[in-house]
């Protein structure tokens, strides 16, 4: 259906791709991966005909429909999250919207002298949506937006209106109707919560078009793919399987490629010493020249391009006492809805619990509680007296001083650090080179996560309050991260959707339900192996 065939790329001077190829047949689903900036962006807009290849070709089959999902939605307002979402099917929507429009119009008193047009026009428009399915297609939207995670009245509200996250479930919801022949899927596990993403895992995988893929969600990405492409140093490699599989092969092709570079290695030491001992005897001309013909021909084996890890370590956190942080008898409110009504709860040292929740559970409200960004309506909040904690929230990273650049922002935080490791502490989340020269202004929202993290953790805390810390963050920095915080040795309370994180890192559970708060021992994989669901919004 696709095909790139020895394309070329280059954006000023980053060489992108190099003779790259690859196709993407019926029905496939696969998964895009590679590094930040590796060109998985570029090679979508190739796709789209947004951009074209310096040489090569990439080729679409004819009469295939494309639906593509980027980050960049654009401006939604005025119509509701229905209509937007059926504008992708065609006229339907436009019918959609101009029936809104009469209904309105057939209420209003001051149009009463018109209401004879405005009611045969609305007959019209009327007959002409129901020859379409109009009805049928309001429902399959409203299905999905609820699947996505949307509530009646958020779905015939102005999308204008929502936050840029829900935008972006708008603009998903969009091409999931649309239903094309190949969906093309930037990052589509961003901004959702585990109920939405468990439904559109469910969804992609009874889709019989094909799907070609980003995520930073592993777990998603190997329940849905069959297939990995990846894009490394301009080149596009296959691979048959999920993300772990591929994550696999990866390792063992690393290890054959290097065993191979080493053994030529050796074998040209070897003759590169013959020539230069025996170059000056003309007993030995005959042998030296023909080792020297022989190694001209040799085709040399490159060692293997190994993808960047970064390693972070925590300093020791000083040690805390038994009792980290106790909530007792707390009532939250907000407007009419009550979020807690005499809640108790504790967090003790080296516990690690992560909040389980459905949307308005309280799951951030808590973590806000218990940082001390919020303040209870009646009861009592409080942490240990040797407790030192650290807080990462979204709002975290829109207080960073968009003049200051990324080093000069470490060294406001630490004056008495020295560069060397502040740069060293940088180059852990991925700020190497003149990266940390970048001005915080310009940032994605991937490197002020990181930043802000770096920040938090290079003075560690014994208590780390994280509300969706994975959220901006490519796998790889993600693992980074789990590793790092599976040798922490404090406390922690977290909130993430991410079920790789979550099953890595918790060794409690806090569900919170209408009925009340439960509390599990063990940890998530505990916690689904005993509920049955991955997550408290799945459950009848």
């Amino acid at each position: 259906m696709i095909r790139l065939e020895n394309i070329g790329k280059q954006n000023g001077k980053q060489i992108v791709f190099i003779e790259a190829s690859a196709a993407l047949q019926r029905g496939e689903k696969i998964g895009l991966v590679g590094p930040n900036g590796a060109g998985k962006t570029t090679l979508f807009r190739m796709i789209t005909g947004q951009e074209l290849p310096d040489e090569g070709q990439v080729s679409v089959d004819r009469g295939v429909t494309i639906g593509y999902f980027s980050q960049d939605v654009g401006d939604m307002t005025g119509r509701s999250a229905v209509v937007e979402v059926m504008d992708g099917v065609g006229p339907v929507s436009t019918l959609a919207a101009e029936m809104a429009e009469l209904e309105a119009a057939m209420a209003d008193p001051d149009r009463a002298d018109e209401m004879d047009e405005i009611v045969t026009r609305y007959g019209e428009v009327q007959g002409r949506y129901d020859e379409l399915d109009g009805y049928a297609l309001d429902g399959r939207a409203r299905e999905v937006l609820d699947g996505l995670g949307f509530s009646q009245s958020m779905m015939d509200g102005d999308v204008g209106a929502l936050s840029g996250g829900w935008k972006m479930r708008v603009a998903l919801a969009k091409i999931l109707l649309m239903r094309p022949d190949i969906m093309l899927l930037d990052e589509p596990s961003n901004h959702l919560d585990i109920e939405s993403l468990i439904w559109l895992e469910s969804f992609l995988k009874g889709f019989d078009g094909a799907v070609l893929m980003t995520s930073h969600d592993r777990e998603f990405m190997n329940r849905i793919v069959t297939k990995i492409i990846e894009i490394d140093g301009g080149a596009l490699t296959s691979y048959s399987g999920d993300y772990e599989f591929y994550r696999g092969q990866r390792a063992i092709a690393e290890v054959q490629q290097q065993a191979q570079f080493e053994r030529q290695q050796a074998m040209l030491a070897k003759e590169v010493a013959f020539i230069e001992r025996f170059k000056a005897r003309a007993s030995h001309a005959a042998q030296v020249q023909s080792r020297v013909k022989k190694l001209d021909k040799i085709e040399r084996v490159e060692p293997p391009k190994r993808q960047q890890t970064v390693r972070f370590e925590f300093q020791p956190a000083p040690r805390s006492g038994e009792d980290v942080a106790t909530v007792k008898g707390v009532h939250k409110r907000y407007g009419e809805r009550a979020i807690y009504e005499g809640f108790d709860f504790q967090v003790r040292r080296r516990e690690r619990w992560c909040i389980m929740g459905v949307n308005g559970a309280g799951k951030s409200t808590l973590l806000k509680l218990i940082a001390g960004a919020s303040e209870p309506d009646a009861g009592t909040v409080s942490r240990g007296p040797s407790v030192k904690m650290g807080y990462f929230a979204q709002h975290s990273m829109e207080v960073l001083d968009g003049e200051r650049s990324v080093l000069q922002s470490l060294e406001d935080n630490f004056p008495q650090a020295g560069q060397a490791p502040l740069r060293a502490l940088a180059g852990c989340f991925g700020f190497t080179g003149d990266d940390v020269e970048k001005k915080c202004r310009v940032l994605s929202g991937g490197e002020k996560a990181r930043l802000v993290m770096a920040q938090m953790l290079f003075d560690p805390p014994n208590f780390l309050v994280l509300d969706e810390p994975t959220n901006h963050l490519d796998i790889a920095t993600k693992q980074m991260l789990v590793e790092a915080l599976q040798r922490y040795e404090g406390a922690m309370l977290f909130v993430s959707h991410d079920r790789h994180f979550l099953a890595a890192l918790s060794n409690r559970v806090l569900e919170l339900t209408p009925e009340g708060p439960h509390l599990y021992g063990g940890g998530y994989s505990e916690y689904v192996e005993r509920t049955g669901q991955e997550a408290p919004g799945l459950r009848s």
